[in-house]
């Protein structure tokens, strides 16, 4: 039997291996696909190809989708994401300047404490700080915004410069921002190329972000449910896959091949060990838990998850809140999620909505069928969103 072929686009990160992963290692093709994947330079490219039908599902931002929700982006059809592909896997790095004002004052870059190492941002940078992130809609944003304004500057303080990842360590360099956050492996090449130091994983501010989500447009979900469902299970099993012990140096070799990041596999493979390079100079600093693609119920759509960012860009931008919330919530799919991952075995949660940040540690829940594991999701400062009823 032919298999159907669909267009997915994707932005040259390690979280784009469950694409990778589910055409190389053929997961897609034992779901009746043949997966063509279309690598992008920019997230609006990948927004506004899915809005025309260009592609037929994005590894998108997270955020994007509530953003295009709450109007603040072009009039396209509307967009579902139906689960999430990775948890985690951003850093923030400092140019050199800040790095030896850093350590002048004894700053260890140690990882181990985003309000230390934030206060200590603030002491050495007493204006304004420019900040890279990939997009207005962002988790990256998202974090930065919480870390920063929670060790003591000023909204009007930071100035957030969109770079697409691959320009941050080039952007840096020409001076055109202080520091960035972004997906490996780019923070990890901007430090390769002498320009900028590591200052803390995004997991030292949320132990469990979600970072990209497979997204599709909803007359796609809604009206070809086959290939929908066959797209999420491959996607899914490819994360299970990267997930378990021993096959992420493979994923690094793969997915550093030209066709995909065209990078050294070392780049790769200390986003997915968690073992980060502070500097050039070396001081290599252990991140566990810096990237998840299944473990934990990393994939599943929280609704809480979609409430508590619309909430969020909705105090930005002057938006009516229980609004926002009530108009992004539905766009995330947990119905899908249940309805085409159930027959996997996927571990589903008798909820979708949850308090966010109320795990410090990894816990065991009461699931559809029994118990699952649920990632610990705690906030560096104890912050914790409690979201409305689902319309």
């Amino acid at each position: 039997m032919p298999l159907t072929r669909l267009r997915l686009g994707y932005l040259p990160l390690i979280d784009a291996a469950p694409l990778v992963i589910a055409q190389e290692m053929g997961f897609a093709a034992e779901e009746g696909l043949q997966l063509d994947l279309v690598r992008l330079t920019a997230w609006a490219q990948s927004r506004d190809m899915l809005g025309a039908g260009l592609i037929d599902a994005a590894h998108m931002l997270v955020p994007m989708p509530v953003g295009q929700a709450l109007g603040l982006g072009p009039d396209l059809p509307a967009f579902d994401l139906v689960m999430f592909l990775s948890q985690g896997g951003q850093a923030i790095a400092v140019n050199n300047r800040i790095e030896q004002q850093l350590r002048a004052i004894a700053h260890p870059f140690d990882f181990a404490d985003a309000l230390a190492a934030g206060r200590a941002l603030r002491r050495v940078v007493p204006g304004r700080l420019r900040v890279g992130v990939p997009f207005p809609f962002s988790t990256q944003l998202e974090l930065v915004s919480h870390w920063l304004l929670a060790s003591g500057f000023g909204a009007a303080e930071l100035e957030l410069v969109t770079v697409p990842p691959p320009k941050m360590a080039e952007v840096m360099a020409a001076g055109e921002v202080d520091a960035f956050c972004v997906g490996e492996p780019w923070a990890s090449f901007a430090v390769d190329s002498g320009g900028a130091a590591l200052l803390l994983p995004g997991a030292a501010i949320w132990s469990a972000a979600p970072e990209k989500g497979l997204v599709l447009r909803r007359d796609f979900a809604d009206t070809r449910p086959d290939e929908t469902g066959a797209l999420m299970r491959a996607l899914w099993r490819a994360g299970r896959w990267l997930d378990e012990l021993g096959h992420r140096a493979l994923a690094s070799e793969i997915l550093s091949r030209p066709a995909y990041l065209d990078l050294p596999p070392e780049l790769a493979e200390r986003g997915f060990a968690g073992r980060l390079m502070v500097a050039s100079g070396g001081e290599l600093r252990e991140a566990p838990g810096f990237i998840a693609f299944h473990a934990g119920a990393a994939s599943f759509p929280w609704k809480s998850i979609a409430a508590m960012i619309a909430d969020r860009i909705a105090r930005r931008r002057g938006l009516d809140v229980a609004k926002a919330m009530a108009r992004a919530m539905p766009h995330f799919r947990t119905d899908l999620y249940r309805q085409h991952l159930r027959p996997a075995g996927a571990a589903l949660p008798g909820a979708s909505l949850r308090l966010e940040g109320a795990l410090s540690q990894d816990r065991i829940v009461p699931a559809e069928k029994g118990q699952m594991i649920l990632r610990a999701d705690r906030f560096f400062d104890g912050f914790t969103f409690e979201p409305p009823a689902a319309p």
